[in-house]
């Protein structure tokens, strides 16, 4: 079983001047205390939550598909970057022409300022040019912990069996801006292209890095 590792910094965007506040300490945010059940190489942990259209979606509903799950957050700088690069919504796309079912996670909670109800998460994905299958509505924040993610661009993929073959950042660039992710490295698209030709994944496990999840408390 691999531990998956914290966060290398998380950043935590304030309300009134909108600007990251970088902290170099390996600490979680609230909730993250609540042990996560995914492991590398053992069962993805099931889910059932609804998607932005309010729709049930279950990890069983994708059973024989590999799954991609990405953490994402309306506020977060570095998920922003992603977008504005156009090298999240590439991925989402080239993913689905080969079989691979993309499914897009928020995890704010309704108490939290980066909330938004289904219907607003729709529009506000569809506004930056995402096309996962699904944009799942986590508000519990159970999906997150049991996944153990922290951070938008906290990535996961689960294999045909179910079973979670990559934890980790999106790629190591830990980047603001569009300029700066095209320079980086995407951890994401070598593991699929290691997936799909059969082969075990060289780097199974990175370490996530940008902006803290708004879960409760």
């Amino acid at each position: 079983m691999n531990p998956l590792p914290l966060p290398r910094r998380h950043a935590l965007v304030t309300l009134a001047a909108a600007l990251p506040a970088l902290l170099l300490a390996r600490t979680a945010q609230a909730g993250a205390e609540i042990k996560p059940q995914a492991a590398i190489g053992k069962a993805a942990p099931p889910f059932s939550v609804i998607d932005s259209y309010a729709k049930t979606r279950t990890l069983t509903e994708f059973k024989g598909k590999p799954v991609v799950l990405e953490w994402s957050s309306p506020s977060c700088p570095f998920a922003k970057a992603q977008y504005d690069a156009g090298r999240m919504q590439e991925l989402q796309k080239w993913s689905a022409q080969r079989g691979i079912v993309w499914l897009t996670v928020l995890s704010s909670h309704p108490s939290r300022s980066d909330y938004l109800e289904p219907a607003k998460a729709e529009a506000f994905n569809r506004g930056r040019g995402g096309v996962p299958a699904a944009l799942l509505i986590d508000a519990s924040g159970d999906v997150g912990h049991a996944y153990g993610a922290m951070t938008a661009n906290h990535m996961f993929i689960i294999d045909r069996r179910g079973v979670l073959v990559y934890a980790g950042g999106i790629d190591d660039g830990e980047a603001m801006n569009a300029k700066e992710v095209l320079r980086a490295h995407n951890h994401v698209r070598p593991a699929l292209d290691d997936l799909l030709a059969g082969r075990p994944i060289r780097k199974a496990v990175t370490e996530p890095s940008g902006c803290a999840l708004a879960y409760a408390g």
